[in-house]
């Protein structure tokens, strides 16, 4: 008995475990059969052959993104709200108990999901606008141009990207537009050499000659001819560099350098609550599951993404 007896914790935990993971297959399953009911024609058809990770990775990413929308509505409380005093036990009006400041730890995490996410989206889609339009200027131009865009590309790839970024930020502050500004331009050189390459595939096609051969012009080249042949991989790389942005600024804001408070950020948070882990409470690692979990469902469905546009479909 007293080897069961210390046995127990351990079996309870694999218990739990297995009792998660079957949880979220069956959620996987069913969101799959809803979208592939809601959804028209080919979207079903493409849906009803996903596997279960793209079907779980698409709803944390809706959960996330409704959750960003309509955090003034969903959260029971402000985003900066001192409702009960310094690190709160939950109870039946805080489901997961107060912050440092005595905030409700739910409703920063529900707004963070705006702010965190948001900030990263908007960052990643001013990476992919510089990188891919200097790629595809540089694929379709050649010569100096190309030449000059993939040495400048290449120096700011050579400096680590989170030294640089605490650097830059160290120079011009802290807001949140330098903040964007500064990771879409570290980003960007990333982007610029996957378009670059993909793109250098497709403009030595005899169709690019044919189109040049009737006279058309750069942008009708890249808008027409090699931005559509080349958006698959684009498309996926987009989602990897999402998580990079992410992750990024949820470690600036760990280390006081990102999202300033009082705004809500689950890496702040982390930071913020971290006392509490010396005292077995589980509340920091909230937030830090909050990152990890969307991180994870981005990269199922960009291996979806890229199973798809490899060509090998069943």
């Amino acid at each position: 008995m007293e080897f069961l007896h210390g046995w127990m914790p351990a079996f309870m935990v694999l218990a739990t475990i297995a009792g998660v993971l079957l949880a979220a297959v069956a959620m996987s399953w069913l969101f799959r059969a809803l979208l592939v009911w809601v959804l028209p024609g080919e979207g079903s058809k493409v849906m009803r052959s996903a596997p279960l990770t793209a079907s779980f990775g698409l709803f944390v990413i809706i959960l996330y993104a409704l959750a960003g929308i309509f955090a003034p509505w969903v959260a029971p409380y402000g985003e900066s709200e001192v409702i009960a005093s310094s690190f709160a036990p939950a109870d039946d009006k805080m489901l997961l108990g107060a912050d440092q400041l005595g905030r409700d730890m739910f409703s920063r995490v529900i707004f963070g999901a705006r702010n965190t996410v948001g900030i990263a989206l908007i960052a990643t889609s001013l990476a992919f606008l510089m990188g891919a339009t200097a790629g595809l200027i540089a694929a379709t131009r050649g010569g100096w141009m190309d030449q000059i865009l993939g040495r400048f590309a290449d120096v700011i790839m050579s400096i680590p990207s989170l030294i640089f970024s605490l650097l830059l930020l160290s120079i011009f502050g802290t807001s949140a537009f330098v903040l964007i500004v500064i990771i879409a331009v570290i980003y960007a050189p990333r982007v610029f050499r996957l378009t670059r390459a993909v793109s250098g595939d497709v403009v030595v096609m005899d169709y690019i000659e044919a189109a040049r051969l009737r006279g058309e012009g750069l942008w009708y080249l890249i808008r027409k001819e090699i931005l559509p042949n080349s958006k698959a991989p684009l498309i996926a790389e987009f989602g990897l560099e999402f998580c990079f942005v992410f992750l990024l600024i949820a470690g600036l804001s760990f280390l006081g350098l990102g999202i300033q408070p009082p705004t809500a950020d689950w890496g702040s948070m982390v930071r913020d609550n971290a006392t509490l882990i010396s005292f077995g409470e589980i509340t920091p690692l909230i937030p830090a599951a909050a990152i990890s979990l969307l991180t994870v469902a981005v990269n199922f469905v960009v291996d979806w993404m890229l199973y798809r546009s490899s060509g090998l479909k069943d």
